[in-house]
């Protein structure tokens, strides 16, 4: 009964260990560059200042936190050429950039910011012009940190630039109280802890007054 209950107790300490351990798992809170491909996004291999996308290619930006290129979340919603740039009518010595900007959603936003419902522009710009020049054209300002890393669009964040965040971490309006863990272990871990150890020392005190 005893090698039971302790063999109950190590499998939850276990258990419970890798699970802080999942929460506490850490992702990047940034914008994504994303080339449109047919019916799909696929992770851009070159930076905005690099890539010099040609007449009537799509382009997509998404805000949110992700661990790599690999969990990188996509932009949402339909991306057709002939769709966002149906007002933006060709003119010869320009091309013309489809531009899907999605902002992200709450959960991802930096502390005390919103972010800005997702939108799509057309950006006519000049035929060498780079994705970051037709971004500035039409979501700007943007901002870059000193190692050219794209960090907001249209102002969005206000602050912040590719920070190191706890991947599924709440929402500023959701954030764990004050005296939470310093371990990052949540509440819910804690006394789950606490309960099985309770347990498993009930069961080896029964254990032993039935053998004594």
């Amino acid at each position: 009964m005893i090698r039971r209950a302790l063999a109950v107790l190590s499998a939850a300490l276990v258990l419970t260990a890798g699970a802080a351990q999942a929460a506490q798992a850490t992702g990047y809170r940034y914008w994504s560059f994303w080339d449109r491909d047919g019916g799909s996004w696929s992770y851009a291999t070159l930076g905005p200042s690099l890539s010099r996308p040609d007449d009537g290619d799509v382009q997509g930006f998404r805000f949110a936190v992700s661990e790599d290129s690999k969990d990188a979340t996509r932009p949402r919603g339909a991306a057709e050429f002939s769709v966002i740039c149906a007002r933006t009518p060709a003119q010869d010595g320009k091309k013309r950039i489809a531009l899907v900007l999605d902002f992200g959603t709450a959960a991802d936003a930096p502390s005390g910011e919103r972010p800005p419902a997702r939108r799509t522009v057309c950006a006519r710009v000049d035929p060498d012009a780079t994705t970051a020049d037709a971004l500035a054209a039409v979501a700007g300002p943007l901002r870059y940190d000193s190692n050219a890393l794209l960090c907001a669009i249209d102002g969005y964040p206000r602050k912040g630039c590719g920070e190191q965040v706890a991947k599924g971490e709440k929402p500023a309006a959701a954030t764990e109280p004050e005296d939470a863990p310093e371990d990052g272990a949540s509440v819910g871990l804690v006394a789950g802890v606490a309960a099985v150890v309770v347990l498993a020392g009930a069961a080896i005190w029964q254990a032993r007054r039935r053998r004594g």
